[in-house]
């Protein structure tokens, strides 16, 4: 072990009825995910959360079905990747390498 580095205690988390809350264009969905272990080295800020905000949605927003939400969702990633791929196709072209695209190749 390297003693220039300074050791950092790290707590796990567990989350008991967690629910994520995914938008995409004007909607969103909360999707009930249950246990959440979160583990100590991915923590970065822990607090506390006001619940009379949190369920306030700004105005343009408007609850809608978690499938209808997913499938918004993975149509617009298709979209954004079709984009990329475009780009670096373009950028191939022009004699660019582009290292990392955030896919696994395997």
């Amino acid at each position: 072990m390297n003693a220039d580095v300074p050791h950092l205690p790290l707590a796990n988390l567990v989350l008991q009825d967690a629910i994520e809350r995914i938008f995409v264009n004007d909607l969103y969905a909360d999707i009930p995910r249950g246990i959440f272990l979160v583990r100590g080295e991915n923590v970065l800020m822990l607090g506390e959360i006001d619940l009379d905000k949190d369920d306030y949605i700004p105005e343009p927003f408007r609850k809608a079905s978690a499938e209808e939400v997913h499938s918004l969702s993975v149509a617009r990633k298709a979209e954004r990747r079709k984009g990329e791929k475009a780009k670096e196709k373009r950028l191939g072209e022009l004699g660019f390498e582009v290292e990392h695209t955030g896919e696994v190749l395997y």
